[in-house]
């Protein structure tokens, strides 16, 4: 690492670097960016807490040997260990916000986001929004971005386990969302009261197949984040038995389940679901109302 501090001087350098490192190493791209240029603009710009856009301004800057040595050691550990690199930084963005991120929580890369951003529209129809609940939180970036598109509602993070809740809670006060935003430790259901007119859920929804074959870098998550059974269907069988009854009339839920999406369509045939089309890429989230989740259990 000597000889590479006393060669490489300028943040250009470092990026041409981490790109050739990322290139010639089997890191898997899956928590943020898909190529091995976005790759190394994360690590680099972030690690010197620069913007990753309209950052061309810095790209002649030399860097202090603490910087270089600092850069260098997340890029050994990004391909010796493949740590993730919102892990390397403790920080992820989803929906254009920061976030904290530690190992105590999963990587924010749901297309719910997109979903967030247009309002939920066009299924939430002109139905007013009081309440939100964000099932399975884990580090909050759900719920706090419907925080920010609701100005005016009020929004529980739900989550079973207390270390994610932690780094949920750093995120309320890093956005400064105290006053509307809480955090609720509760198995699904279980400690969850009253009713809401939004309720989301990124739940674990992974197989045991696809979990012993998930690349290295996803068993730097806690597992408890993504295993779901052996169909990956055990947490959402019990967020579609217990949704209704915490829906107000007119209320919709909204909950991803990834590659278990078949799975979930063949369990509950006549359960109309909406699976919902991204833009920006994702699959395997379904929406439907109170009203349908009513009717369907009345006949059950």
């Amino acid at each position: 690492m000597t000889s590479l501090i006393e060669d490489l001087h300028t943040v250009r350098d470092y990026l041409r670097y981490a790109s050739s490192q990322f290139a010639a190493s089997r890191v898997f791209f899956g928590h943020g960016t898909d190529n091995v240029w976005d790759e190394a603009v994360h690590l680099v710009m972030r690690s010197l807490h620069l913007p990753l856009e309209n950052n061309t301004l810095f790209l002649d800057a030399r860097l202090t040997r603490e910087e270089r040595q600092l850069i260098l050691e997340r890029i050994r550990r990004r391909i010796d260990e493949r740590v993730p690199i919102a892990y390397l930084l403790g920080e992820a963005w989803f929906m254009g916000m920061p976030f904290h991120v530690d190992e105590r929580v999963l990587v924010p890369r749901s297309p719910i986001g997109e979903l967030i951003e247009n309002g939920f529209q066009p299924w939430l129809g002109d139905k007013p929004v009081e309440r939100i609940l964000d099932l399975c939180t884990g580090s909050g970036c759900i719920g706090i971005g419907a925080a920010s598109v609701f100005e005016d509602a009020s929004v529980d993070l739900s989550d079973i386990s207390p270390e994610a809740l932690a780094v949920a809670e750093s995120n309320i006060e890093f956005h400064e969302l105290r006053d509307r935003v809480r955090t609720v430790q509760s198995d699904v259901f279980a400690n969850i009261r009253g009713q809401y007119d939004i309720i989301v859920s990124n739940p674990p929804y992974v197989d045991a197949e696809d979990l012993t074959a998930m690349p290295q870098e996803f068993h730097h998550e806690p597992v408890l984040g993504l295993a779901a059974g052996n169909d990956g269907l055990d947490i959402a069988h019990r967020i579609i038995a217990g949704a209704a009854e915490h829906l107000t009339p007119g209320g919709l839920l909204v909950v991803e389940v990834g590659n278990s999406w078949m799975a979930l369509d063949e369990a509950y045939p006549d359960l109309p679901f909406t699976w919902l089309e991204f833009s920006n890429g994702g699959d395997g989230v379904f929406a439907i109302t109170e009203q349908d989740l009513r009717q369907w259990q009345s006949k059950h």
